[in-house]
């Protein structure tokens, strides 16, 4: 589901399989939000919090929320199965920025009030 699509505007929304013993860069989405909704598998999501890595094991019927800027790396442990989510995103661009690691270098939110950002 897209602008292409349906004529989404702020919605993207797409189903990935992940193939098995893989994993995805470090990166983050810049300022798109994403849900994600496993629908088969294991996939893990890995996050830095205090300069330790935080592994979020996932199964079928699971949500995961990724706030925008976030460094994160996404994984499918298992050697013989495919991971099938799907993912909905506020920007209709596939925004994929790459990282060398999990450090946070994108911009912090400043304000509850809208969308201030600030760069660090």
């Amino acid at each position: 589901m897209s602008g292409a699509t349906v004529g989404t505007e702020r919605l993207w929304m797409g189903q990935t399989h992940v193939a098995p013993s893989t994993l995805s860069a470090n990166h983050h989405h810049g300022e798109s939000e994403t849900g994600i909704y496993v629908v088969s598998g294991h996939p893990a999501f890995v996050f830095l919090r205090d300069d330790e890595e935080i592994r979020l094991e996932t199964s079928p019927g699971d949500y995961i929320y990724v706030p925008p800027w976030v460094p994160h790396r996404e994984e499918n442990p298992d050697p013989d199965a495919e991971a099938i989510v799907v993912i909905a995103r506020t920007t209709q661009e596939a925004i994929v920025v790459n990282l060398p690691d999990l450090r946070w270098r994108g911009p912090a939110r400043t304000s509850d009030q809208g969308r201030s950002w600030r760069t660090y």
